[in-house]
Order: C-alpha cells, then structure tokens, then sequence
C-alpha cells in the first residue's frame, strides 16, 4: 500500500527568527557582493526547485536569463503555501519572502530530504533584488504576489483558475548592491549540469533571452552518468560502471565507481546535493570500505602473496573517479559554507553499503577486477620506488642542510612571504635574469629544455629527473606523502618562458607538474605566470612596451596622432602635409595591413636588424621591435619590464573548476592524441603570435 502523503501547507512553515537586515551585510549570506555572490541568488531558488524534485514533487526545472536583466525559476512542485501563516499572521508565501529562518525544512514535515537548510534562501534573494514577483500554481487556482527592495507592494492577488501547479520565482538583483548585475550562462548551466546529474530523472532547462542560447538536461542515470562525463577522454578499466542507490534507515547511499589508465584521483562527495570538497563521515565510510573491499577480494583469490603487504588507500585510489551522494533528513555541516559532512551515523552507513555491494561487483566481473588490482599493485610498487627516490632527494637536498641546486641563485632573503623564485626558460634567460634581479627577495632558477611530462608518469619516475628534482629541492615543500606547504621557502612560483609555441609547452608542462602534485600551491595563490612584453616600440627618446598586438596597434595610433597633432600646432599653413598624416593615421589601411606595411618598410631599407632573432621594423618614424625570446633583452629591460614590482604584470593561476582543468590537463598532455587533434582544429584560429 502506497504511503499516503502529508499535506504540505502553513502547518508545515516554521519561523525560528525575525526579518535581519540583510542588505547591511549580504556576505554573511552570500559570500560576497562579487559576480559569485551574484550567483548565488540563482542557486537560492533552483535550490529550492531540486528540494521539491528530492521530495518526489518535481520533474521539471526551468532557469531564463531575460534580456532586462530579470532572472525567472520555475518548476512544477507542489507551489509554495498561500494560507495564513498563524505565528505571523501573514500568508506563508509572504513569510517565507520576508522572514529569515521561515522555511518548511526544519520540523520534517514539509521536506524529509533539503539542501537549503537555513531557511535564509528565498527572503534573502529577495532582500538583494531591487523586484521580485512570485507566481503560485496551487489547488486549481494562480496566485501572484510582487515585492520591490524586500517588501510586498500588495497582497497575494488570485488570478484565476489553472490545471498548472508550480512555482515561479522572478528577481532583478539590486545594482547598488552587486558591483556587477550580469549573470553568466556559463556559470549556470555548469552549476545547472552538476545538479542534473545529482538529481535523476529530472528536466533541467536554461534558456539566455539575449543571445538566444538554450540547453537541457536529462540523466536517467543520475551520478553514473557523472562519473563517466568525468572519464571521458581516459581508457575505462571497468565496464560497467559500479554503481549502487541503496536506502538505510531513511538515509539514501549513491555511489558511482569507475577506473581508468590515469595515475590521478577524481573523488566528489555530496550530501543532500550539497558538494563537500572537505569530504566527511560520508568520505571516511568510502575510502575505508573501498580499501577493505579490494583487499578482501585480492587476499580471498591469491592475487599477492601471503607475506606481501595489504593494498594502502592511495593504491586502490589511482587512477579512481568516484562519486558518493547521500540524502539524509537532518544534515550536521561543520561550518557556514557546509563544505564538510559531520553526521557520525552516516560513516557506518556509506561503509557497510559500499564493503557489500562493491565485494558482489568484483565476484560478478572478475576481469575488471583483475585490472583495478593490477593497478593498485603496480601503484604500490612505484610508491616503494618513489620513497626511496624521495628519500634520496631529501638526503641530498635542503631539506637536511645541504646544498640547493647549483643552478639556483638564491635570494639573501629568509622571510619566505617576502620572496619570490623566477623559474625561467633556458640557460641564456637565466643569465640576463640574474644579472637583472632584486637579489634581496628574487631568487632565479634556469630550466634545461622542457621537464618531464608528469601526467604520465608516476612519483618514482618524475624523482628521477634531474630538473623536476631540482625544482621540489628548491621549493622545500617535500612531495607526496612528506608534503608541508608551512616548508614553502618562495611564496610566489613565477614561470617565466619565452612569448612562442616552445615557451607556452614548457609552461603548460610546469602548470601540469603544479596542479597534478602541488595543488595545494595553486589553490593556495602561489603559482603566478609572468608576463613579458612582445614589442619594444621607439620614437624619438621615449620608449613603450607592448605586452599584445592590440597594445601595440593602440600605441602606435597615439603616437601617430600627436605626431599630427605636433605638426599641426606648428604650421596651420601646411595643409597638404596635414591631411598626409590625418590620412596616415586613419587608414594605412585601418592597421590590419600594419605587417604589409612595415614588411615593406623593412624591403626598402627602412627598419634596422634585429640581433639574436629579434626583429626591428619602421613605420613613419616609429621603431618597432619584436621580442621572439627572454635571452633577447638585457638585464636592465627585462627588470623594466617582467620583473620589477612596480610595472610588471603577473597572472595569478587559479582553479575556478577543477573538473574542467582535470578534463583540460588530459587532453593536452594525456596519451589520447585524437582529444589533442582536435582541440588544436577547434582553437586554431583563435592563436595569436604563432610562431613555429
């Protein structure tokens, strides 16, 4: 017999607390005034439509971005209450747009399973909006209510009868408050993606009203389909997919298991839809039984002998994609941003569930199970080979009051936030960086050619060459398990290479190297990219770098035009010269043919040579020289301009998505070339400065 279910209405919304000033401290509530906080709004309210689809109401979400700016979410649930609300004496829908902490989450009886837990949402959504207008499908009837700065202009109106039922949520952010009010597409159908594949069977649409863009999506298989999104481009160890959705207790356990050819894992952990990437019990419960369960089955069928050790975490782990989703009626997160899962029933749970249903897989599909512990074997003697490599590198290194690399001149500094180390391309480079130097705080260290590709190659092997050796020497940190950014003795990490195709694969090579085994360093802030000018344009006495074609064509034209000016505040007589140079100035053929140009200043004589591949070109009296290498600048211009505090430019490296830049670093320097075939077809002509 079918549960019969429990009328969600008035009853079901409790208010914990008064209406706060929200829009004196939206941080608190949002994070921050930034375009993240922007879109925070819209996680608000799609929050509040998946609760409705965990709660077996919904099947279907819509998300338009308006081309005024408004933003609307729809669905078609159960429609938020419009009865009276007895402690408030407003309507519920009223209290739950005005109220903080009013919410049908908290007494169990509205939601037995939310993401939105504080209740803080909807009114706080509303409190950041300069308008919002609320559209109710209930009980055969529409019902519309519409609010500006966080108060309602009216009461609910009842505007007729409807078969729908849902509801609709409009906002415009406030523009005082935010500093931008332009939402990204990007950003929230990635957002819109993650949340698809948490929560399947359920239609999630996001159309853009100003460029017309529109996507959907739909996954039956829910975090299955996840894990094999996230394989995608990588050799699959076990086909199918492990995958379990098992209820205890009224706690819901999903979990998807996949391996692969790579020596990475990709782990994802959620509770009630809400990502922890500080893990939990919900982790600890995995690794444990993942680890228990390998073991067990490799013990029971021979596969190592009987004096070898057990399989250790991060054997069974390599090369893992996994997801762990669990749906609980009363979540315990440590700390605001819920990034950490602390219910302790909960470890047992996801254990037992796993340890079972993981141990049937295996019996049931012994060649995959072979290769996932063929795997881990090989994983756990490449971690024997690397521990007496690292072992070795820590004895012959800093570490133990040695030498530093020879290569490396260090700074006179010890204050490791004050100092900086330059990690540059090529022995020549590293002279003319040396001699250019702030050798009070910047340390330099020359890199032979191009270091190892370190995404397809295990600890043991990275220790073994020379330049990769040198480079976590220099650092201090340790690697792996002996890793401890407090030893970090440079607290900026800048690559410096050259502006061509062979200085952008030693950084992508370095990037790889940074991100694959110092990720705490990236995400820490510690990883910067240098940015050293292309041109050097002349005229005359003054001298200005260029660090982009664009920069280039823009100084040009201004120097044209005060050429024009200077000729013009001289003679008013000279016309005819006059309008030459306006002419110049305005065409030479809008700059597009500047190369053509100057290529034919250069034919006729009219540029200067250019030393060590540099190329010196003329227009009109204007020097332009193209930097083809850092080895091409003396000491004093490559302080001017790429390393002095006060004018150089450094990009900070970040990671907005983590699972984007995993699938990006495999492309690019995986072992599937077809993945790099065609990302060079598709970006190919988006590339400026190609030079081969």
């Amino acid at each position: 017999m079918a549960e019969k279910k429990q009328q969600y209405n008035a009853e079901q919304i409790q208010v914990l607390e008064g209406l706060e000033p929200v829009r004196k401290r939206p941080g608190m509530y949002i994070g921050g005034t930034g375009s993240e906080g922007l879109h925070h709004l819209v996680w608000e309210i799609v929050n509040n439509s998946i609760d409705e689809a965990l709660a077996g109401e919904a099947t279907k979400v819509d998300v338009v971005l308006h081309a005024d700016g408004w933003v609307s979410v729809t669905d078609d649930g159960r429609g938020i209450p419009i009865d009276k609300h007895k402690t408030t004496g407003k309507s519920a829908l009223e209290t739950v747009l005005t109220v903080l902490h009013a919410g049908g989450k908290f007494g169990g009886g509205g939601y037995k399973v939310s993401g939105g837990l504080h209740g803080v949402g909807i009114s706080v959504v509303n409190a950041l909006s300069t308008d919002l207008k609320a559209v109710v499908w209930k009980d055969g009837f529409e019902y519309q209510q519409n609010y500006k700065q966080g108060a309602p202009v009216s009461g609910i109106k009842k505007i007729g009868k409807t078969d729908k039922r849902g509801t609709a949520i409009s906002f415009k952010a406030n523009d005082e408050i935010f500093e931008t009010t332009k939402f990204s597409y990007k950003t929230i159908l990635d957002y819109l993606r993650h949340q698809a594949y948490l929560t399947k069977g359920v239609q999630i649409n996001l159309k853009s009203e100003s460029d017309n863009q529109s996507y959907g999506f739909y996954f039956e298989g829910g975090i299955k389909s996840y894990v094999e999104h996230l394989n995608k481009g990588k050799e699959a160890l076990n086909e199918p997919t492990f995958y379990v959705d098992k209820k205890v207790d009224d706690v819901v356990v999903e979990i998807a298991i996949q391996y692969s050819n790579s020596f990475n894992e990709q782990f994802k952990a959620f509770a009630n839809n809400i990502f922890n990437p500080e893990g939990g019990t919900h982790v600890v419960g995995f690794r444990s039984a993942l680890t228990r369960a390998i073991n067990d089955y490799t013990r029971k069928n021979s596969l190592i002998k009987e004096k070898e050790e057990n399989l250790t975490g991060d054997d069974v782990r390599e090369g893992l994609t996994a997801i762990v989703s669990v749906k609980l009626a009363d979540p315990q997160f440590e700390g605001q941003t819920k990034a950490k899962l602390g219910n302790p029933e909960i470890r047992s749970i996801v254990e037992k569930v796993l340890n079972e249903y993981l141990s049937y897989y295996l019996e049931e599909n012994p060649i995959e199970a072979k290769k996932i512990i063929g795997k881990g074997l090989l994983s756990a003697r490449a971690r024997l080979a690397a521990r007496a490599a690292r072992d070795s590198v820590i004895r012959k290194g800093a570490l133990e009051g040695m030498t530093l690399p020879g290569k490396l001149a260090d700074c006179s500094s010890k204050d490791a936030e004050k100092s900086e180390v330059y990690l540059v391309e090529g022995d020549s480079a590293g002279g003319s960086a040396k001699q250019g130097r702030d050798r009070e705080f910047q340390a330099i260290l020359p890199l032979r050619g191009k270091i190892l590709n370190v995404e397809r190659a295990r600890l043991d092997k990275m220790l073994a060459n020379n330049e990769v050796k040198n480079l976590i020497i220099a650092m201090g940190t340790g690697i792996g398990e002996t890793f401890d950014i407090s030893r970090l003795r440079y607290h900026r990490i800048i690559i410096m290479t050259d502006a061509d195709v062979d200085g952008a694969h030693i950084r992508t090579l370095l990037l790889t190297f940074f991100y694959r085994h110092f990720t705490e360093l990236v995400m820490a802030g510690k990883i910067y990219i240098a940015q050293p000018p292309l041109y050097k344009i002349s005229a005359g006495k003054s001298s200005e770098y260029a660090y982009s074609d664009d920069q280039r064509d823009t100084i040009i034209k201004t120097i044209q035009a005060k050429k024009a000016e200077n000729k013009t505040a001289k003679s008013n007589d000279q016309k005819v010269a006059e309008d030459k140079v306006t002419a110049d100035i305005q065409s030479a053929k809008d700059l597009a043919e500047l190369a053509g140009d100057v290529q034919a200043e250069a034919e006729t004589g009219g540029g200067g040579g250019g030393g060590g591949g540099s190329e010196n070109q003329k227009i009109a009296g204007i020097n332009i020289q193209r930097y083809k290498g850092l080895g091409e600048m003396n000491p004093e211009q490559l302080w001017e301009t790429t390393m002095d505090p006060t004018n150089r430019v450094l990009l900070k490296v970040t990671v907005d998505d983590a699972e984007k830049a995993d699938a990006i670093f495999n492309k690019l320097m995986g072992e599937e070339v077809s993945l790099r075939k065609n990302f060079i077809q598709t970006h190919a002509t988006s590339v400026e400065n190609l030079d081969v």
